[in-house]
Formats: C-alpha cells, structure tokens, sequence
C-alpha cells in the first residue's frame, strides 16, 4: 500500500509546511484573533502538579497492599497463592484493556491509575477484611428475620465493598484535581479501582474453590468461568457508577456539589451491587437465566453510555479548541487533527517518518487537555488555578509544534 500522510488530507490534517509539516500557529495571546474570545489567563502556573501527594498516596497503597497480600499467602500457601495470583490475572486484563480503550481519547496520568489500582487491590480490600464483619454483625441485630446467607453477600458486601472502593474515587477527584475533567476520566478512575479489588477478590474465591475440592478439578474450573470469563467487568460497573457521578459533578464544581454527587453515586454502585448478588432470586435460582436476561443487556447498555460519552469529548475537543483557532493559536486544519481519531491517527503516521510519533502524542495530549481546561473556564470553575493550567498548556504546545517542525525539516 502507498504510503500517506497528513499532506494527502488537507480537509481534515494541518496545511504542509516544509512537505507534510503541519501549519504553525501564530503566537498571539487569547482574543487577539480575527474573533476576539474572552482572555484565559492572566496568573503565573503554580508550582507542582499534585504529583508528590501522588507519590505519597501510591507508597501508602503500597504498603496496604503487601499487608493484603501476606495475608492471602498467609491463608492460602505459597502454591495455591501463586497459581490463583496467575488466574486472576485473566479477568485483570480483561478489565484493563477495556478500560484503555475508554480513556484512549484523553489518556489519565499513570500514576495516579496506578494508585487507583493500588486502592483497589490493597486498602479497599482491607478495609472489606477488617469492616465486613463488624457491619454484618450489626445487619444481623437490625435485621433479625433475615437469613445469614442473605445479609452477607447481599447486604454487607455491596456496602462496604463500594465504601472502600468509591473513597480512592474521591481521593483522586481532590488529590488530581486537573486530570479529573468529566465523566470519562471519573469511569476510568473508578474502573481501575474496582479492576484492582476484583483482581485480589478473584485471588480469594479461587484459592477458597481450590482448597474445598482438595486441588486443580471442576470447582475451580466453574468458578474461574463464572467469574474470570463471564463476568469480569462486574465490579468495574458497579463503581463506574460512582465515578460517572462524580465526573459531571466536577464539570460544575464545588464541594458540596461533589460530596451529593459522591453519595448518590454510591448509593446506584450499591444498588446494583445488590442487585447482582440477590438477582438470581428473581429468576428461580438459575444464574444464566439472570445472566443472559438481564446483565448482557445491561453491559450493552453501559458500553452505549461509554462511546457516547466519549463522542460527546469529541465535540467538546473540537467545540474549545475551535475558540483558541480562532484567536490565532491553532489552524483550523490542526483543530480537524486532535478532535477526530481518523486525523490523529494520519498526524501520527506522519510524525512517525521522522521519528517524532511521541512529540505528536504529547502535542495531542497536551491540546485535549487544553479544550478540557477551557471547558473549565467557560464554566467558571476554579478560575485563577485553571488559567494558570492553561497558560503553561498554551506554551507547551507552541513549544512542541516547534519541536515537530524542527524535526521534519531536517
């Protein structure tokens, strides 16, 4: 196949500038284009982006999660700990490459995914080991005609299990503050959190099926089917809807607002909880009937609610930068680039002949980034820590458009 770049496309990729170069943008300063907009900024960026809390957190999580696991290895021994750690990495992956594919468009920072998953897998779990048994106790006094088998995984463990996880959501709505931009990234965050917590759950139910049956047999097997192929995604749904919440939450702003959106958040990811733990009750008892009756149509319906999410960054992406275009700090054809997949994948074919593809990714991440801030601002949110955002965003890109232009003229 002949090869193409972004020259072929001039409707959709930037203008070229020496031969397939994109067009630069003219260094002026918002409102001084040919449509004035309203100046963005005016504070100098403020020192640190929030990373040494990160590092902090992630030490912390850290050592949660060693505790968690010497006591699984603890519980289970050596081998049975090692083959289990092995098989729930299935449903692990799983998680996360489609969690990659939602946040594909504006990609959140790695440390504080990993922190998100560190959450999950460690102090969220620790927090179910150490509180599940002094609230069941409680249900149980509260609820005295309720059978045991009922209270536990249907009222406890949905509770607590989505306390635990939900609190690492709000930590990073406040501790990231400026990578926590809408509702993709609060599913993102949410999902690796319940991602991590499956991943040592899974640990836990297979070390449990492996010593009742005595070694490797059906059990085992059944349980790894039921809960690594045909339901992986299932506490990633759960807390999503915790981390949806606090994602529009954040497109407005304000404490208060963000505490109702979290509690209401909570209260769905528990009742869907529940309803995944009892809802074979509603069937008769037959947990395929369930399955394929009620949580397929339910995963499809999540997935929907994903791409248009993710559609509607699109527009937004295409919608701010659109506005800075206009004031003179990108082409119209470079702003048809970063808001459509088809012209990002062109830009970093092209950047990639001359060995510049992860200058062209960081030039897309950092002008994603920027529309997102600018929805911010535009909404009056945060307004001299967002202008300072902004700010550095505007230099950061004129400086790798530079770069990428250096680049390809020689």
């Amino acid at each position: 196949m002949t090869s193409r770049g972004p020259e072929d496309f001039p409707d959709r990729v930037p203008a070229a500038r020496p031969p397939g170069a994109p067009q630069p943008a003219r260094e002026k300063p918002p409102g001084a284009g040919p449509v004035p907009v309203q100046p963005l900024w005016s504070a100098q960026p403020k020192e640190g982006t929030g990373t040494a809390l990160t590092v902090l957190l992630i030490a912390g999580a850290s050592v949660a999660l060693l505790l968690v696991a010497w006591f699984l290895w603890s519980q289970l021994g050596t081998v049975a700990f090692a083959l289990c750690g092995i098989l729930a990495l299935v449903p692990l992956g799983i998680c996360l490459l489609g969690l990659r594919w939602v946040d594909r468009w504006e990609p959140e920072p790695r440390s504080a995914l990993l922190f998100a998953f560190l959450w999950g897998a460690g102090i969220s779990v620790g927090i179910t080991l150490l509180a599940g048994p002094y609230v069941a106790r409680a249900l149980y006094l509260l609820l005295p005609g309720f059978a045991p088998e009922f209270i536990g995984p249907v009222l406890e463990a949905p509770i607590v299990e989505e306390i635990a996880k939900g609190l690492g959501v709000l930590i990073l709505v406040f501790a990231r503050r400026s990578h926590f931009d809408g509702p993709v990234d609060g599913v993102v965050y949410a999902g690796t959190v319940a991602a991590g917590f499956a991943f040592t759950e899974n640990i836990l139910y297979f070390g449990s099926a492996l010593i009742s049956s005595g070694g490797l047999g059906v059990e085992l097997g059944f349980v790894f089917v039921l809960r690594g192929l045909f339901s992986p995604f299932a506490h990633v749904l759960f807390t999503s809807a915790i981390g949806l919440a606090l994602g529009l939450a954040v497109r407005r702003g304000g404490k208060a607002r963000i505490m109702g959106a979290f509690f209401l958040g909570l209260l769905a990811a528990i009742v869907g909880h529940m309803f995944w733990n009892g809802g074979t009750a509603l069937v008769s008892g037959s947990f395929f009937v369930f399955y394929f009756l009620l949580q397929v149509p339910l995963f499809a319906l999540a997935v929907t609610g994903v791409v248009l999410l993710r559609r509607a960054e699109q527009r937004l992406t295409r919608q701010r930068l659109g506005e800075y275009a206009a004031a003179g700090w990108f082409t119209p054809q470079e702003v048809l680039m970063l808001s459509t997949r088809a012209g990002r994948h062109q830009a970093l074919a092209w950047a990639g002949r001359f060995g510049a593809r992860s200058t062209m990714k960081t030039f897309i991440a950092d002008a994603t980034r920027l529309a997102l801030t600018r929805q911010q601002i535009a909404a009056g949110r945060d307004l001299p820590a967002n202008q300072a955002i902004e700010r550095a965003l505007l230099q950061d890109v004129t400086r790798t458009r530079s770069m990428m232009l250096a680049r390809s003229a020689a």
